[in-house]
């Protein structure tokens, strides 16, 4: 029995000492690392040094390949995020930081609802952040993960130009096992696109400072049109005029109807938008059986943060949940 554990410890120390590389002289990393010397005057030698201390992960390659959006139904994947505890700890945050949320909703137009619906999604509201290095994740999917190979190299050149422009080691940042960083899980090009500066320390911290985070994620979805004031989206159903089969559950990115032209297709909702506001009936398999939704245009903007009308409604609902805790415990 000693020999055993001994040996399976032997064996587990091996396995960490051996986590392969990336291998620089593949033609594929090469060919990165002369794009990144011609169209960004990297140093040749720095950049290799940098790659050559990235690590290959399985367990990235396995994370990858079953996320929860693509192996869950609706039922299972709310079930992940609209819970009590984290409703109440989402209201808890809210309050600890009111001023702030507050302030960024009311220069931007996006309601705060909708900011602690995002970090309370992606990362419980900062508890959960992601443990991986940032430089191993987009390294591993770059030139180990072929479905999304050119992605990942995209995110990974834009990961290694914001290193450089914010003064970073590339060793050190940690995010998701697809490179998401910080508390709203910005991938390394929303990060250079879209974070801001809101305290004017001259910081763009997703880390550490929940202002620079909340206006981050407000930039964000203004920069993808969010329309100020306007609902996101309406439960429905299927009145006795609609024809044809029930629909099932698809990812539908994009909004191809209206507001009035799906009403005159059966489609039976409640809003006080116009009837040439942009809508699309979704459908989720739910807990009781199949729920009807309309998207709006704004639930549309929620889908740019992550391409899953899942996402989108878990999102939507966690933040209205929250909002209604945090009004229960007011009164």
């Amino acid at each position: 029995m000693i020999l055993r554990l001994l040996a399976g410890v032997a064996l587990c120390v091996l396995f960490a000492a051996t986590v392969p590389a990336i291998e620089l002289d593949r033609p594929e990393v090469q060919a990165f690392i002369d794009s990144m010397v011609e169209q960004h005057e990297f140093d040749r030698e720095q950049l290799r040094d940098t790659l050559g201390a990235a690590e290959v992960k399985q367990s990235i390659l396995d994370a990858i390949a079953r996320p929860a959006e693509k192996t869950k139904s609706w039922a299972e994947y709310r079930e992940i995020f609209i819970t009590p505890e984290r409703i109440r700890a989402g209201a808890q945050f809210w309050a600890d930081n009111e001023a702030t949320l507050e302030q960024v909703s009311e220069s931007t137009g996006v309601p705060v609802e909708m900011l602690v619906g995002i970090i309370g999604v992606e990362t419980y509201f900062g508890r959960i952040t992601g443990s991986f290095r940032v430089l191993d994740a987009l390294a591993t999917l770059a030139f180990h993960y072929p479905p999304r190979e050119k992605f990942f190299r995209r995110e990974l050149e834009e990961y290694l130009l914001l290193v450089r422009e914010e003064g970073m080691m590339p060793t050190d940042a940690t995010g998701s096992y697809a490179g998401a960083m910080g508390r709203p899980q910005f991938m390394p090009s929303s990060y250079r696109a879209y974070a801001v500066d809101a305290t004017g320390d001259g910081k763009r911290d997703i880390w550490n400072d929940w202002t620079d985070v909340a206006g981050s994620i407000a930039n964000y979805f203004l920069e993808h049109g969010w329309k100020p004031g306007q609902e996101v989206a309406a439960q429905a159903s299927l009145g006795g005029g609609w024809q044809g089969p029930v629909p099932e559950p698809e990812n539908t990115l994009k909004p191809s109807e209206t507001v009035a032209s799906l009403s005159r297709k059966g489609v039976m909702f409640v809003t006080n938008l116009p009837g040439d506001s942009k809508g699309e009936l979704l459908t989720y398999d739910g807990s009781d059986g199949l729920e009807h939704w309309v998207g709006f245009h704004n639930f549309f903007v929620i889908t740019r943060y992550n391409r899953n009308v899942m996402y989108a409604l878990a999102v939507h609902q966690l933040g209205q949940e929250i909002a209604l805790e945090v009004r229960r415990s007011a009164s």
